[in-house]
């Protein structure tokens, strides 16, 4: 396996500029995937996942713009930006051409499963003429080819009876069979890179369960890389290896999953964590995360997450962390961005905690204790939203 990762996402910023305003959806958003491996991409409703997603396949439409950032795939450049002898931003000459990236990339190097089947699939066209004509337009093969490829792997996902239901429209398919469908899609042209967002959110448990097992079993076989798109933190638990938990535009902690999970570092993951059933703990109630992620036109200074967080002092008001190592006791660097951690050092024990934030327990495990942060006790109160930008640390 190479050292050098299948895709590098650096300092990605996409905004959407509207008459009530910018709104940064993605703002500075850093990571990368591994062959073989699967990337969870987390958060709330409203964090930029999906935007996100779309910035990595150049699908991001007006009134939106990717206006900085650098995107590489096995080592070419799929976006960068350089500033020319006017000092407008322009797209770097080494990147790919919008042309290139939609007959090179987009299907044969990096595919999308989306969330809603029906919305993706044509309902006017059967299942498997839609199938062989993606495989026609991507793998340059006839029709008699393209449709026995298709059969072949609508086999492979699971289809019953795949020869028939090639005939058949996607009405005529359950929800779980018209995901499958899509996956056979994505997997048509055997990329090294699947996107996959929030697959299986209009699913139900069980032929979730079995979507999960497919994509397991699919990903082992052909070692596709996955970055996965979800709310769904038991969803992570089961199949990923990384993940980045993303809060309004940004990643706020970046960890392998055992860690996450058991070694939290960041308040809003805990918070989530919080907000689920889990069946190593017995609780009488869940945690719900108390009041709402602020819009991305005005997002409040210092920590984004500070008028959520029981944990805030005045001094996340004013700093505004990036996300550093705060551990690497695995092996692995563990990042969050939250200035309660020692490799911040500006000064979080000695400032007072903020008003109207309610009070609990430290929600992060403190630098050289035993105690897990995912077995913390959460407690949180909204407040306010300050607006403006607030230093950088």
């Amino acid at each position: 396996m190479s050292s050098e990762p299948l895709l590098r996402v650096e300092n990605l910023k996409t905004q959407f500029f509207t008459e009530a305003g910018t709104v940064r959806a993605v703002d500075g958003l850093s990571f990368e995937v591994r062959e073989g491996e699967i990337v969870g991409l987390v958060g709330e409703s409203g964090a930029g996942k999906s935007v996100a997603s779309m910035s990595i396949m150049g699908l991001v439409e007006a009134p939106g713009e990717i206006v900085a950032g650098e995107i590489t795939y096995k080592g070419e450049t799929i976006f960068g930006l350089e500033e020319g002898p006017d000092g407008e931003l322009r797209k770097r000459d080494d990147a790919l051409s919008d042309e290139e990236i939609r007959t090179r990339i987009r299907g044969n190097e990096i595919a999308v499963i989306f969330q809603d089947p029906m919305e993706s699939l044509n309902p006017v066209f059967t299942v498997g003429g839609q199938l062989r004509e993606f495989i026609e337009l991507n793998r340059g093969l006839g029709e008699d080819e393209a449709k026995a490829a298709a059969i072949d792997m609508l086999r492979e996902v699971g289809i019953p009876d795949p020869e028939e239901r090639y005939e058949e429209y996607p009405h005529q398919f359950s929800g779980g069979m018209r995901q499958r469908v899509l996956i056979a899609m994505a997997l048509a042209c055997e990329p090294s890179l699947i996107i996959a967002d929030e697959p299986t959110t209009a699913l139900d448990v069980t032929v979730e369960g079995q979507i999960l097992d497919l994509v397991d079993d699919l990903q082992a076989k052909y070692g596709t890389s996955f970055i996965w798109v979800t709310h769904d933190l038991g969803v992570v638990a089961e199949i990923c290896d990384r993940v980045n938990v993303m809060y309004l535009g940004e990643i706020v902690e970046q960890a392998p999953v055992d860690e996450l999970f058991y070694d939290t570092k960041h308040p809003y993951t805990n918070a989530l964590l919080d907000s689920i059933p889990r069946p190593d703990r017995t609780v009488t109630e869940l945690e719900a995360i108390e009041g709402v992620m602020p819009e991305a036109i005005t997002p409040p200074s210092g920590c984004r997450f500070h008028p959520r967080c029981p944990d805030a002092r005045e001094v996340c008001k004013r700093v505004h962390p990036e996300a550093k190592v705060v551990d690497d006791a695995g092996g692995e660097p563990h990042r969050a961005a939250c200035v309660q951690h020692d490799a911040f050092d500006v000064g979080y024990d000695e400032s007072p905690p903020l008003e109207g934030v309610a009070g609990g327990v430290s929600t992060v495990r403190d630098e050289g204790s035993g105690d897990s942060g995912a077995d913390s006790e959460l407690a949180a109160n909204p407040t306010g939203d300050d607006s403006g930008g607030g230093s950088r640390e």
